[in-house]
Protein backbone atom coordinates (compact mmCIF):
# COMPACT_ATOMS: atom_id res chain seq x y z
CA UNK A 1 0.00 0.00 0.00
CA UNK A 2 1.49 3.34 -1.04
CA UNK A 3 2.07 5.97 1.62
CA UNK A 4 -0.43 8.84 1.63
CA UNK A 5 1.09 12.26 0.98
CA UNK A 6 -0.14 14.54 3.72
CA UNK A 7 -0.01 18.32 3.44
CA UNK A 8 0.58 20.04 6.77
CA UNK A 9 0.36 23.79 7.41
CA UNK A 10 3.06 24.77 9.92
CA UNK A 11 2.00 28.41 10.14
CA UNK A 12 -0.87 27.81 12.58
CA UNK A 13 0.15 28.83 16.08
CA UNK A 14 -2.94 29.87 18.07
CA UNK A 15 -5.85 27.76 19.41
CA UNK A 16 -8.42 28.70 16.76
CA UNK A 17 -6.16 28.20 13.74
CA UNK A 18 -4.75 24.91 15.07
CA UNK A 19 -8.26 23.55 15.73
CA UNK A 20 -9.46 24.59 12.31
CA UNK A 21 -6.50 22.89 10.64
CA UNK A 22 -7.10 19.71 12.65
CA UNK A 23 -10.77 19.66 11.69
CA UNK A 24 -9.94 20.22 8.01
CA UNK A 25 -7.29 17.51 8.24
CA UNK A 26 -9.81 15.01 9.60
CA UNK A 27 -12.43 15.88 6.98
CA UNK A 28 -9.92 15.55 4.15
CA UNK A 29 -7.95 12.46 5.09
CA UNK A 30 -10.42 10.54 7.28
CA UNK A 31 -13.87 11.29 5.80
CA UNK A 32 -15.20 7.75 6.42
CA UNK A 33 -13.63 7.29 9.86
CA UNK A 34 -14.70 10.46 11.60
CA UNK A 35 -17.88 12.35 10.70
CA UNK A 36 -19.22 13.78 13.98
CA UNK A 37 -18.05 17.39 14.22
CA UNK A 38 -20.65 18.41 16.78
CA UNK A 39 -19.13 20.74 19.40
CA UNK A 40 -20.50 18.53 22.17
CA UNK A 41 -18.97 15.28 20.84
CA UNK A 42 -16.00 13.38 22.27
CA UNK A 43 -14.03 13.96 19.08
CA UNK A 44 -14.48 17.70 19.48
CA UNK A 45 -13.05 17.36 22.99
CA UNK A 46 -9.92 15.70 21.58
CA UNK A 47 -9.53 18.42 18.95
CA UNK A 48 -9.86 21.11 21.63
CA UNK A 49 -7.31 19.36 23.87
CA UNK A 50 -4.71 19.02 21.13
CA UNK A 51 -5.29 22.63 20.03
CA UNK A 52 -4.93 23.81 23.62
CA UNK A 53 -1.60 22.00 24.02
CA UNK A 54 -0.37 23.35 20.68
CA UNK A 55 -1.31 26.89 21.66
CA UNK A 56 0.59 26.59 24.94
CA UNK A 57 3.67 25.13 23.24
CA UNK A 58 3.65 27.91 20.66
CA UNK A 59 3.40 30.48 23.43
CA UNK A 60 6.41 29.09 25.30
CA UNK A 61 8.48 28.80 22.13
CA UNK A 62 7.79 32.45 21.33
CA UNK A 63 8.40 33.46 24.92
CA UNK A 64 11.72 31.64 25.17
CA UNK A 65 12.83 33.05 21.83
CA UNK A 66 12.08 36.56 23.03
CA UNK A 67 13.92 35.95 26.30
CA UNK A 68 17.05 34.97 24.36
CA UNK A 69 17.68 38.51 23.13
CA UNK A 70 18.21 41.56 25.30
CA UNK A 71 16.06 43.94 23.29
CA UNK A 72 12.99 41.64 23.43
CA UNK A 73 13.48 40.06 26.90
CA UNK A 74 10.82 40.76 29.51
CA UNK A 75 11.83 38.86 32.65
CA UNK A 76 13.94 41.02 34.95
CA UNK A 77 16.33 38.21 35.89
CA UNK A 78 16.94 37.30 32.24
CA UNK A 79 17.62 40.93 31.38
CA UNK A 80 20.26 41.10 34.13
CA UNK A 81 21.92 37.93 32.83
CA UNK A 82 21.87 39.07 29.20
CA UNK A 83 23.32 42.43 30.24
CA UNK A 84 26.11 40.57 32.01
CA UNK A 85 26.99 38.90 28.70
CA UNK A 86 27.64 42.36 27.29
CA UNK A 87 29.97 43.16 30.18
CA UNK A 88 27.52 45.18 32.26
CA UNK A 89 27.10 43.96 35.82
CA UNK A 90 24.20 45.41 37.76
CA UNK A 91 24.82 46.14 41.41
CA UNK A 92 21.71 44.56 42.93
CA UNK A 93 22.50 45.66 46.47
CA UNK A 94 23.70 49.26 46.07
CA UNK A 95 25.48 51.16 48.82
CA UNK A 96 25.28 54.71 50.08
CA UNK A 97 28.44 56.66 50.90
CA UNK A 98 29.01 59.73 53.04
CA UNK A 99 31.13 61.27 55.77
CA UNK A 100 30.55 60.85 59.49
CA UNK A 101 31.62 63.42 62.07
CA UNK A 102 33.10 62.01 65.29
CA UNK A 103 33.45 63.80 68.61
CA UNK A 104 35.47 62.50 71.53
CA UNK A 105 36.30 64.00 74.92
CA UNK A 106 39.89 63.62 76.17
CA UNK A 107 41.34 64.72 79.55
CA UNK A 108 43.67 67.67 79.49
CA UNK A 109 47.39 67.19 79.92
CA UNK A 110 49.02 67.78 83.30
CA UNK A 111 49.81 71.47 82.65
CA UNK A 112 46.32 71.90 81.25
CA UNK A 113 47.51 73.01 77.84
CA UNK A 114 46.01 70.74 75.21
CA UNK A 115 44.64 67.19 75.48
CA UNK A 116 46.64 64.36 77.01
CA UNK A 117 48.27 62.82 73.91
CA UNK A 118 48.51 59.38 75.53
CA UNK A 119 44.71 59.23 75.77
CA UNK A 120 44.02 60.44 72.22
CA UNK A 121 42.88 57.29 70.35
CA UNK A 122 42.51 56.07 66.80
CA UNK A 123 39.01 54.98 65.79
CA UNK A 124 39.68 51.92 63.66
CA UNK A 125 38.22 51.10 60.28
CA UNK A 126 35.44 48.55 60.42
CA UNK A 127 33.61 50.21 63.30
CA UNK A 128 29.86 50.31 62.71
CA UNK A 129 27.18 52.85 63.52
CA UNK A 130 23.40 52.67 63.32
CA UNK A 131 20.75 55.11 62.15
CA UNK A 132 17.29 55.87 63.43
CA UNK A 133 15.90 54.00 60.43
CA UNK A 134 17.58 50.75 61.45
CA UNK A 135 20.42 50.84 58.93
CA UNK A 136 24.07 50.16 59.71
CA UNK A 137 27.08 52.05 58.35
CA UNK A 138 30.71 50.95 58.37
CA UNK A 139 33.78 53.17 58.74
CA UNK A 140 36.15 52.67 55.81
CA UNK A 141 39.34 54.30 57.12
CA UNK A 142 41.08 54.82 60.45
CA UNK A 143 40.23 58.10 62.14
CA UNK A 144 43.29 59.40 64.00
CA UNK A 145 42.32 62.10 66.48
CA UNK A 146 46.01 63.05 66.77
CA UNK A 147 45.98 64.27 63.19
CA UNK A 148 46.68 67.94 62.55
CA UNK A 149 43.29 68.01 60.83
CA UNK A 150 41.53 67.37 64.14
CA UNK A 151 39.55 70.32 65.46
CA UNK A 152 40.02 70.89 69.20
CA UNK A 153 37.87 72.91 71.60
CA UNK A 154 37.66 73.09 75.38
CA UNK A 155 35.18 70.61 76.76
CA UNK A 156 35.10 71.33 80.50
CA UNK A 157 36.99 73.76 82.70
CA UNK A 158 37.85 73.97 86.41
CA UNK A 159 35.35 76.40 87.97
CA UNK A 160 37.95 77.69 90.39
CA UNK A 161 40.93 78.24 88.12
CA UNK A 162 39.28 78.31 84.71
CA UNK A 163 41.87 75.88 83.35
CA UNK A 164 40.56 73.28 80.88
CA UNK A 165 40.05 69.81 82.35
CA UNK A 166 38.90 68.13 79.11
CA UNK A 167 39.07 68.82 75.41
CA UNK A 168 36.66 67.77 72.66
CA UNK A 169 38.25 66.61 69.42
CA UNK A 170 36.41 66.42 66.11
CA UNK A 171 37.35 64.34 63.07
CA UNK A 172 35.52 63.02 60.02
CA UNK A 173 35.71 59.70 58.25
CA UNK A 174 34.28 58.07 55.14
CA UNK A 175 31.58 55.46 55.76
CA UNK A 176 29.44 53.16 53.65
CA UNK A 177 26.09 51.54 54.25
CA UNK A 178 26.03 47.95 55.48
CA UNK A 179 27.85 45.93 58.08
CA UNK A 180 30.57 43.34 57.77
CA UNK A 181 30.42 39.68 58.69
CA UNK A 182 32.44 36.50 58.21
CA UNK A 183 31.08 33.21 56.89
CA UNK A 184 32.97 29.89 56.99
CA UNK A 185 32.09 27.44 54.22
CA UNK A 186 33.23 23.81 54.14
CA UNK A 187 34.57 22.74 50.74
CA UNK A 188 34.81 19.05 49.84
CA UNK A 189 36.46 17.24 46.94
CA UNK A 190 37.65 19.25 43.98
CA UNK A 191 34.93 20.27 41.56
CA UNK A 192 35.41 22.09 38.28
CA UNK A 193 33.80 25.52 38.11
CA UNK A 194 32.58 25.23 41.67
CA UNK A 195 29.71 27.58 42.56
CA UNK A 196 29.55 28.49 46.23
CA UNK A 197 26.38 30.15 47.60
CA UNK A 198 26.57 32.62 50.48
CA UNK A 199 24.10 32.47 53.33
CA UNK A 200 23.17 36.16 53.51
CA UNK A 201 21.15 38.17 51.03
CA UNK A 202 21.69 41.79 49.97
CA UNK A 203 25.48 41.42 49.87
CA UNK A 204 27.04 44.61 48.59
CA UNK A 205 30.75 43.82 48.60
CA UNK A 206 33.07 40.81 48.97
CA UNK A 207 35.96 42.04 51.09
CA UNK A 208 38.25 39.03 51.40
CA UNK A 209 38.24 35.29 50.70
CA UNK A 210 40.84 32.96 52.22
CA UNK A 211 41.13 29.25 52.98
CA UNK A 212 42.58 27.33 55.91
CA UNK A 213 45.92 26.94 54.10
CA UNK A 214 46.33 30.72 54.03
CA UNK A 215 45.67 31.12 50.30
CA UNK A 216 43.82 34.26 49.29
CA UNK A 217 41.31 34.34 46.43
CA UNK A 218 40.77 37.53 44.46
CA UNK A 219 37.61 38.83 42.84
CA UNK A 220 37.87 39.53 39.10
CA UNK A 221 35.39 40.65 36.47
CA UNK A 222 35.75 37.38 34.59
CA UNK A 223 37.70 34.19 35.19
CA UNK A 224 39.98 34.74 32.20
CA UNK A 225 41.24 37.97 33.81
CA UNK A 226 44.25 37.09 35.93
CA UNK A 227 45.65 40.49 36.90
CA UNK A 228 44.43 42.44 39.91
CA UNK A 229 45.60 45.77 41.24
CA UNK A 230 46.67 45.73 44.87
CA UNK A 231 47.42 48.58 47.23
CA UNK A 232 51.01 48.30 48.46
CA UNK A 233 51.95 50.35 51.48
CA UNK A 234 54.01 53.36 50.45
CA UNK A 235 57.22 53.61 52.51
CA UNK A 236 58.73 56.57 50.68
CA UNK A 237 58.67 60.22 51.67
CA UNK A 238 55.40 60.69 49.76
CA UNK A 239 53.43 58.35 52.03
CA UNK A 240 51.64 61.25 53.73
CA UNK A 241 49.80 62.20 50.54
CA UNK A 242 49.94 58.76 48.88
CA UNK A 243 49.52 56.06 51.52
CA UNK A 244 49.40 53.20 49.02
CA UNK A 245 51.01 52.35 45.70
CA UNK A 246 48.91 50.67 43.01
CA UNK A 247 50.60 47.52 41.76
CA UNK A 248 49.47 45.00 39.15
CA UNK A 249 49.71 41.47 40.56
CA UNK A 250 49.10 38.17 38.71
CA UNK A 251 46.73 35.87 40.60
CA UNK A 252 45.98 32.20 39.99
CA UNK A 253 43.29 31.86 42.68
CA UNK A 254 40.36 34.02 41.66
CA UNK A 255 36.59 34.09 41.49
CA UNK A 256 33.69 36.06 40.09
CA UNK A 257 30.59 37.18 41.96
CA UNK A 258 27.10 36.46 40.66
CA UNK A 259 23.91 37.81 42.23
CA UNK A 260 20.62 36.24 41.18
CA UNK A 261 17.29 37.09 42.85
CA UNK A 262 19.06 38.51 45.89
CA UNK A 263 21.28 35.42 46.40
CA UNK A 264 25.04 35.77 45.92
CA UNK A 265 27.35 33.07 44.56
CA UNK A 266 31.12 32.79 44.24
CA UNK A 267 32.09 31.25 40.90
CA UNK A 268 35.53 29.59 40.80
CA UNK A 269 37.49 28.25 37.84
CA UNK A 270 38.42 24.96 36.28
CA UNK A 271 41.89 24.35 37.69
CA UNK A 272 43.05 22.69 40.87
CA UNK A 273 46.25 22.85 42.90
CA UNK A 274 47.58 19.81 41.06
CA UNK A 275 47.18 21.51 37.67
CA UNK A 276 48.61 24.90 38.66
CA UNK A 277 51.11 26.20 36.14
CA UNK A 278 54.65 26.58 37.39
CA UNK A 279 55.22 29.74 35.41
CA UNK A 280 52.10 31.92 35.28
CA UNK A 281 53.68 34.81 33.38
CA UNK A 282 53.29 34.45 29.65
CA UNK A 283 55.02 36.01 26.72
CA UNK A 284 53.02 39.15 25.86
CA UNK A 285 52.85 38.15 22.21
CA UNK A 286 50.83 35.06 23.16
CA UNK A 287 47.86 36.84 24.75
CA UNK A 288 45.76 36.88 21.56
CA UNK A 289 44.32 34.18 19.39
CA UNK A 290 46.30 32.85 16.47
CA UNK A 291 44.74 34.16 13.27
CA UNK A 292 47.05 32.28 10.87
CA UNK A 293 45.55 30.88 7.71
CA UNK A 294 43.37 33.84 6.77
CA UNK A 295 44.05 36.43 4.12
CA UNK A 296 42.02 38.95 6.10
CA UNK A 297 41.50 40.01 9.70
CA UNK A 298 38.40 40.97 11.60
CA UNK A 299 38.24 43.27 14.58
CA UNK A 300 38.90 41.35 17.78
CA UNK A 301 37.99 42.13 21.34
CA UNK A 302 40.84 42.44 23.78
CA UNK A 303 41.36 42.53 27.52
CA UNK A 304 44.03 45.09 28.47
CA UNK A 305 44.50 43.44 31.87
CA UNK A 306 45.36 39.98 30.48
CA UNK A 307 49.12 39.90 30.85
CA UNK A 308 49.48 36.43 32.38
CA UNK A 309 47.83 33.26 31.23
CA UNK A 310 46.60 29.97 32.66
CA UNK A 311 44.60 27.40 30.78
CA UNK A 312 42.30 26.57 33.69
CA UNK A 313 40.51 29.88 34.39
CA UNK A 314 42.06 30.00 37.84
CA UNK A 315 42.50 27.56 40.69
CA UNK A 316 39.42 26.56 42.68
CA UNK A 317 39.35 25.47 46.34
CA UNK A 318 39.13 21.85 47.47
CA UNK A 319 39.21 19.99 50.81
CA UNK A 320 39.39 23.16 52.82
CA UNK A 321 37.30 25.76 54.62
CA UNK A 322 36.67 29.06 52.89
CA UNK A 323 36.47 32.11 55.10
CA UNK A 324 34.47 34.78 53.27
CA UNK A 325 34.42 38.29 54.64
CA UNK A 326 31.76 40.50 53.13
CA UNK A 327 29.54 43.49 53.74
CA UNK A 328 25.76 43.38 53.41
CA UNK A 329 22.93 45.88 53.71
CA UNK A 330 20.50 45.41 56.57
CA UNK A 331 17.68 47.47 55.04
CA UNK A 332 16.38 48.04 51.54
CA UNK A 333 16.64 51.83 52.00
CA UNK A 334 20.33 52.55 52.53
CA UNK A 335 20.02 56.34 52.33
CA UNK A 336 20.21 58.42 55.50
CA UNK A 337 19.03 61.96 56.11
CA UNK A 338 21.17 64.50 57.95
CA UNK A 339 21.72 63.78 61.66
CA UNK A 340 20.09 60.35 61.58
CA UNK A 341 23.26 58.24 62.05
CA UNK A 342 23.84 58.90 65.74
CA UNK A 343 24.44 55.59 67.55
CA UNK A 344 27.75 53.66 67.81
CA UNK A 345 27.02 49.98 67.24
CA UNK A 346 30.38 48.20 67.35
CA UNK A 347 33.44 50.41 67.66
CA UNK A 348 37.11 49.65 68.10
CA UNK A 349 39.76 52.02 69.47
CA UNK A 350 43.54 51.86 69.47
CA UNK A 351 45.79 53.80 71.86
CA UNK A 352 49.51 54.40 71.44
CA UNK A 353 50.51 52.87 74.78
CA UNK A 354 47.38 51.02 75.70
CA UNK A 355 48.95 48.74 78.31
CA UNK A 356 50.27 51.60 80.40
CA UNK A 357 47.02 53.57 80.52
CA UNK A 358 44.53 53.64 83.34
CA UNK A 359 41.65 51.33 82.28
CA UNK A 360 39.00 53.61 83.75
CA UNK A 361 40.35 56.67 81.91
CA UNK A 362 40.53 54.70 78.69
CA UNK A 363 36.95 53.50 79.12
CA UNK A 364 35.78 57.05 79.84
CA UNK A 365 37.35 58.31 76.63
CA UNK A 366 35.81 55.49 74.60
CA UNK A 367 32.34 56.00 76.06
CA UNK A 368 32.46 59.72 75.23
CA UNK A 369 32.37 59.02 71.49
CA UNK A 370 29.54 60.73 69.65
CA UNK A 371 28.75 60.44 65.97
CA UNK A 372 26.58 62.27 63.52
CA UNK A 373 26.23 62.59 59.77
CA UNK A 374 26.36 66.29 58.99
CA UNK A 375 25.67 65.46 55.36
CA UNK A 376 23.14 63.06 53.93
CA UNK A 377 24.11 59.58 52.80
CA UNK A 378 22.93 59.13 49.25
CA UNK A 379 22.93 55.97 47.22
CA UNK A 380 20.70 54.21 44.75
CA UNK A 381 17.58 52.93 46.47
CA UNK A 382 15.28 51.79 43.67
CA UNK A 383 16.57 49.24 41.20
CA UNK A 384 16.63 50.41 37.58
CA UNK A 385 13.80 49.32 35.34
CA UNK A 386 14.15 46.74 32.59
CA UNK A 387 14.41 49.41 29.91
CA UNK A 388 17.08 51.27 31.92
CA UNK A 389 19.19 48.11 32.25
CA UNK A 390 18.92 47.47 28.52
CA UNK A 391 20.07 50.97 27.63
CA UNK A 392 22.92 50.82 30.15
CA UNK A 393 24.08 47.47 28.78
CA UNK A 394 24.01 48.67 25.17
CA UNK A 395 25.88 51.84 26.12
CA UNK A 396 28.48 49.93 28.13
CA UNK A 397 29.13 47.52 25.30
CA UNK A 398 29.53 50.42 22.89
CA UNK A 399 32.41 51.81 24.94
CA UNK A 400 34.58 48.74 24.25
CA UNK A 401 37.14 48.23 21.50
CA UNK A 402 38.78 51.59 21.91
CA UNK A 403 42.21 52.67 23.09
CA UNK A 404 42.05 55.09 25.99
CA UNK A 405 44.85 54.17 28.37
CA UNK A 406 48.45 53.20 27.72
CA UNK A 407 47.58 49.59 28.54
CA UNK A 408 44.87 49.70 25.85
CA UNK A 409 47.40 50.78 23.25
CA UNK A 410 49.84 48.13 24.39
CA UNK A 411 47.22 45.38 24.25
CA UNK A 412 46.10 46.48 20.78
CA UNK A 413 49.68 46.58 19.54
CA UNK A 414 50.22 42.98 20.60
CA UNK A 415 46.80 42.05 19.19
CA UNK A 416 47.80 42.94 15.64
CA UNK A 417 47.91 39.65 13.66
CA UNK A 418 51.38 38.33 12.96
CA UNK A 419 50.70 38.28 9.24
CA UNK A 420 51.06 42.07 9.25
CA UNK A 421 54.48 41.91 10.94
CA UNK A 422 56.00 40.15 13.91
CA UNK A 423 56.05 42.42 16.95
CA UNK A 424 58.10 40.99 19.80
CA UNK A 425 58.09 43.86 22.28
CA UNK A 426 56.14 47.10 22.68
CA UNK A 427 56.07 49.92 25.21
CA UNK A 428 53.70 52.89 25.34
CA UNK A 429 55.03 56.15 26.79
CA UNK A 430 53.36 59.54 26.87
CA UNK A 431 55.79 62.26 25.81
CA UNK A 432 55.27 64.95 28.46
CA UNK A 433 58.00 67.18 27.01
CA UNK A 434 56.32 67.47 23.63
CA UNK A 435 53.80 70.25 23.02
CA UNK A 436 50.91 67.93 22.15
CA UNK A 437 52.05 65.32 24.69
CA UNK A 438 51.64 62.68 22.05
CA UNK A 439 51.84 58.94 22.66
CA UNK A 440 55.10 57.25 21.70
CA UNK A 441 54.88 53.53 20.99
CA UNK A 442 58.31 51.91 20.96
CA UNK A 443 58.37 48.56 19.16
CA UNK A 444 60.89 45.85 18.38
CA UNK A 445 60.49 42.97 15.97
CA UNK A 446 62.33 39.67 15.81
CA UNK A 447 64.18 37.68 13.16
CA UNK A 448 63.43 34.12 12.12
CA UNK A 449 66.10 33.06 14.63
CA UNK A 450 64.16 34.72 17.45
CA UNK A 451 66.57 37.66 17.92
CA UNK A 452 65.43 41.23 18.42
CA UNK A 453 65.62 43.59 15.48
CA UNK A 454 64.24 46.99 14.55
CA UNK A 455 60.81 47.06 12.94
CA UNK A 456 60.78 48.00 9.29
CA UNK A 457 58.72 50.82 7.78
CA UNK A 458 56.04 48.53 6.41
CA UNK A 459 55.46 46.92 9.78
CA UNK A 460 55.14 50.30 11.49
CA UNK A 461 52.74 51.52 8.83
CA UNK A 462 50.64 48.40 9.33
CA UNK A 463 50.59 49.02 13.06
CA UNK A 464 49.61 52.65 12.51
CA UNK A 465 46.69 51.60 10.31
CA UNK A 466 45.70 48.94 12.80
CA UNK A 467 45.54 51.48 15.64
CA UNK A 468 43.52 53.98 13.59
CA UNK A 469 40.41 51.85 14.18
CA UNK A 470 40.72 52.14 17.94
CA UNK A 471 42.56 55.29 18.97
CA UNK A 472 40.86 58.35 20.36
CA UNK A 473 40.30 61.14 17.83
CA UNK A 474 42.42 63.64 19.77
CA UNK A 475 45.36 61.26 20.36
CA UNK A 476 48.51 61.70 18.32
CA UNK A 477 50.56 58.53 18.09
CA UNK A 478 54.18 58.13 16.99
CA UNK A 479 55.52 54.62 16.35
CA UNK A 480 59.26 54.51 17.00
CA UNK A 481 62.00 51.91 17.15
CA UNK A 482 63.05 50.72 20.58
CA UNK A 483 66.78 50.97 21.23
CA UNK A 484 68.14 47.41 21.27
CA UNK A 485 71.16 47.08 23.54
CA UNK A 486 73.15 43.84 23.44
CA UNK A 487 75.26 42.83 26.38
CA UNK A 488 77.52 40.11 27.67
CA UNK A 489 78.02 38.64 31.14
CA UNK A 490 81.43 38.04 32.64
CA UNK A 491 81.59 36.18 35.93
CA UNK A 492 84.07 34.66 38.32
CA UNK A 493 83.18 31.92 40.80
CA UNK A 494 84.97 30.13 43.60
CA UNK A 495 84.55 26.39 43.10
CA UNK A 496 84.75 23.41 45.39
CA UNK A 497 88.21 21.85 45.43
CA UNK A 498 86.75 18.43 44.60
CA UNK A 499 84.89 19.64 41.52
CA UNK A 500 86.02 19.61 37.90
CA UNK A 501 86.80 23.09 36.59
CA UNK A 502 85.33 22.56 33.12
CA UNK A 503 82.20 20.91 34.46
CA UNK A 504 81.53 23.83 36.80
CA UNK A 505 82.01 26.39 34.01
CA UNK A 506 79.67 24.49 31.68
CA UNK A 507 76.99 24.26 34.37
CA UNK A 508 77.33 27.97 35.18
CA UNK A 509 77.09 28.94 31.52
CA UNK A 510 74.04 26.74 31.01
CA UNK A 511 72.35 28.19 34.08
CA UNK A 512 72.89 31.77 32.88
CA UNK A 513 71.83 30.88 29.33
CA UNK A 514 68.50 29.70 30.74
CA UNK A 515 68.23 32.84 32.87
CA UNK A 516 68.65 35.13 29.84
CA UNK A 517 66.82 32.94 27.33
CA UNK A 518 63.85 35.28 27.09
CA UNK A 519 64.40 38.81 25.84
CA UNK A 520 63.75 41.61 28.28
CA UNK A 521 60.75 43.87 28.05
CA UNK A 522 61.27 47.46 26.98
CA UNK A 523 62.38 49.48 29.98
CA UNK A 524 63.09 46.38 32.11
CA UNK A 525 66.38 46.51 34.06
CA UNK A 526 69.01 43.77 34.27
CA UNK A 527 69.11 42.26 37.75
CA UNK A 528 72.70 41.50 38.73
CA UNK A 529 71.43 39.97 41.97
CA UNK A 530 69.63 37.29 39.95
CA UNK A 531 72.94 36.36 38.31
CA UNK A 532 74.61 35.91 41.70
CA UNK A 533 71.68 33.83 42.92
CA UNK A 534 71.69 31.59 39.83
CA UNK A 535 75.43 30.96 39.96
CA UNK A 536 75.45 30.21 43.69
CA UNK A 537 72.88 27.44 43.12
CA UNK A 538 75.16 25.60 40.67
CA UNK A 539 76.59 22.37 42.02
CA UNK A 540 80.28 22.79 42.79
CA UNK A 541 80.16 26.59 43.24
CA UNK A 542 81.12 27.81 46.70
CA UNK A 543 80.60 31.51 46.01
CA UNK A 544 80.34 34.02 43.18
CA UNK A 545 83.08 36.60 43.50
CA UNK A 546 82.40 38.87 40.51
CA UNK A 547 79.74 39.63 37.89
CA UNK A 548 80.17 42.22 35.16
CA UNK A 549 77.63 43.36 32.54
CA UNK A 550 79.46 44.69 29.47
CA UNK A 551 78.24 46.26 26.23
CA UNK A 552 78.33 44.39 22.91
CA UNK A 553 78.07 46.71 19.92
CA UNK A 554 78.78 46.63 16.19
CA UNK A 555 79.21 43.76 13.79
CA UNK A 556 76.73 41.02 14.63
CA UNK A 557 75.29 43.19 17.40
CA UNK A 558 73.24 46.35 17.37
CA UNK A 559 75.03 49.68 16.97
CA UNK A 560 73.67 51.09 20.25
CA UNK A 561 76.16 52.70 22.58
CA UNK A 562 74.82 52.38 26.11
CA UNK A 563 76.75 53.44 29.22
CA UNK A 564 76.32 50.56 31.65
CA UNK A 565 78.40 52.24 34.35
CA UNK A 566 76.15 55.30 34.37
CA UNK A 567 73.04 53.11 34.33
CA UNK A 568 74.14 51.07 37.35
CA UNK A 569 71.79 51.55 40.30
CA UNK A 570 73.27 53.13 43.47
CA UNK A 571 73.25 49.77 45.28
CA UNK A 572 74.93 48.04 42.33
CA UNK A 573 72.21 45.41 42.04
CA UNK A 574 70.62 46.46 38.75
CA UNK A 575 71.47 47.97 35.40
CA UNK A 576 68.66 50.42 34.76
CA UNK A 577 67.08 50.79 31.34
CA UNK A 578 65.81 53.96 29.72
CA UNK A 579 62.08 53.87 28.90
CA UNK A 580 62.83 53.11 25.23
CA UNK A 581 65.69 50.61 25.79
CA UNK A 582 65.37 46.84 25.58
CA UNK A 583 68.25 44.59 26.68
CA UNK A 584 69.17 41.35 24.94
CA UNK A 585 71.85 38.74 25.48
CA UNK A 586 72.03 37.77 21.82
CA UNK A 587 74.45 34.85 21.62
CA UNK A 588 74.66 32.89 24.89
CA UNK A 589 77.52 30.68 23.71
CA UNK A 590 79.65 33.76 22.97
CA UNK A 591 78.34 36.36 25.40
CA UNK A 592 78.59 34.38 28.64
CA UNK A 593 82.18 34.13 29.74
CA UNK A 594 83.31 32.82 33.07
CA UNK A 595 86.32 31.79 35.08
CA UNK A 596 86.83 29.78 38.24
CA UNK A 597 89.37 29.85 40.98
Amino acid sequence: MSKKNVSIDYTSRDFASIRKDLEDFAKRYYPDTYKDFNRASFGSLMLDTVSYIGDILSFYIDYQSNETFLDSAVEYTNIIRLARQLGYKLQTSPSAYGRLAFYIEVPASAPGLGPDSSLVPVLQAGSTFSSTGGGFYTLLNDVDFKSIAAQTVVGQADPATGNPTTYVLRMTGLAVSGRGTIEDIEIGEFQRFRRVPLGVSNISNIIKVTDTEGNEYFEVDNLSQNIVYKAIRNTTSTRASVPNILKAVPVARRFTVETIDGSTFLQFGYGSDSTALANAVTNPTEVVLDLAGRTYSTEIDFDPTKIISTDKFGIGPSNTTLRVQYRFNTTSDVNAAVNTITQPASVSFKFANQGSLNPSQRATVQSSLEVSNEEKFVGSVAMPSSDEIKQRAFSYFATQNRAVTAEDYKALTYAMPAKYGMLKRAAVIKDLDEFKQNINIYVASETNAGKLTSANTTLKNNLRNWLLNYKMLSDTVDILDAQIVNFAVEYEVLMNMNSNRFTVINKCTSRLAALFAEAYDIGEPISISDVYTALNKVEGVVDTTSVQIVLKSGGLYSASNYNFDAALSPDGRRVLAAPNVVFELKYPNLDIRGSVK
